[in-house]
């Protein structure tokens, strides 16, 4: 990454926060307190570590001098894990959040992030929280995550999407922790080998990341599959309406805050179909597509997903000139 190198790469640290409303988060921080923070949010079945690299450029002041956290969302890694369902609800997600931008903002910065990233899961809190909620952020940055209302769109009407979000309902059984466990979480690496992680020309899972990710999954699963449980923004099923019983009142929609959406084109989960009529519902908006990419872009093109939020961010460096990255995507 430009302007990096061993002797000044912003160290990261893993730090528990507790909230308020007694929610635990653990999180990953680099950059100088009292600088503008940026806050990365991942989704499923990923960790804040996958924002690692993220979290070491714009830390680094040649690229923003920003004050990164990235948490482990509630039931994830060593974050307060809840047992009900119930409690993996938007409003507790969104609420979570909330109370940790209060925590890592300073008093001059009023409870307002300079940007929020969020990638799949994060991605669905952060429009929540962008539409609630837009004092909080100066801008958003979405990546490969659905607006709610195209996604409910979709679901809907979309026989190719009910097709492609079935897995939803599985992942929503009370069996699918354990059966995700099952021969060293099989049914998990498909969900990234599907999509080439294991080979082609943008392989990424390597032994080590492997690893990385075991270790994660082992302290859990039961929270991570409570988000779909929780949800009903799923196909329907002969026993549940799922998405087919939703309608969504438009202060959920609307996102006034400027917004990037950054989308590689060849996921097959949530396909670029999503991207149609966003406009209608967010005023100020940038997409961003970027090809031979798939849902697990930020693993697959890091230097391409930097350089896309970097330009997007630049107006809110922390007085230096960002970089791009030295590859120049």
């Amino acid at each position: 990454m430009a302007g990096m190198n061993p002797a000044n790469t912003p160290q990261i640290e893993t730090v528990l926060r507790t909230l308020p409303h007694g929610i635990r988060l653990s999180c990953r921080v680099a950059g100088p307190e009292g600088a503008p923070v940026l806050m990365f949010v991942h989704g499923f079945p990923e960790g804040a570590f996958v924002w690692d690299a993220l979290l070491q450029h714009f830390a680094t002041p040649l690229n923003g001098g920003f004050r990164c956290i990235a948490p482990d969302m509630r039931g994830y890694g060593l974050s307060s894990a809840p047992t009900e369902v119930s409690q993996y609800r938007a409003r507790h997600l969104v609420q979570d959040l909330e109370a940790l931008i209060a925590l890592e903002t300073t008093d001059r910065q009023r409870g307002t992030l300079a940007g929020l990233v969020a990638h799949d899961w994060g991605g669905a809190v952060a429009w929540s929280l962008a539409a609630l909620h837009p004092e909080r952020m100066q801008r958003l940055s979405i990546i490969n995550a659905p607006h709610p209302a195209t996604f409910l769109r979709e679901l809907q009407h979309s026989p190719a999407q009910q097709a492609a979000s079935a897995y939803m309902n599985f992942l929503a059984r009370p069996d699918a922790p354990r059966l995700l466990a099952d021969d060293d979480f099989r049914r998990l690496w498909a969900f990234f080998d599907n999509m080439g992680a294991s080979d082609g020309p943008h392989a990424w899972l390597t032994p080590a990341l492997r690893d990385q990710y075991r270790q994660h999954w082992q302290l859990g699963l039961q929270g991570p599959c409570h988000y779909y449980g929780a949800s009903p923004l799923r196909p329907a099923t002969d026993s549940d309406p799922g998405a087919q019983g939703v309608q969504l009142p438009a202060q959920m929609c609307h996102v006034t805050v400027p917004t990037q959406v950054i989308w590689g084109l060849n996921d097959t989960a949530l396909p670029p179909s999503l991207l149609d009529g966003l406009a209608q519902w967010i005023p100020r908006l940038q997409i961003d597509t970027v090809h031979e990419a798939t849902h697990w872009i930020i693993h697959e093109q890091p230097q391409r997903v930097i350089g896309l939020l970097a330009d997007f961010l630049r107006p809110l460096s922390a007085g230096t000139p960002m970089a791009r990255p030295a590859d120049g995507s």
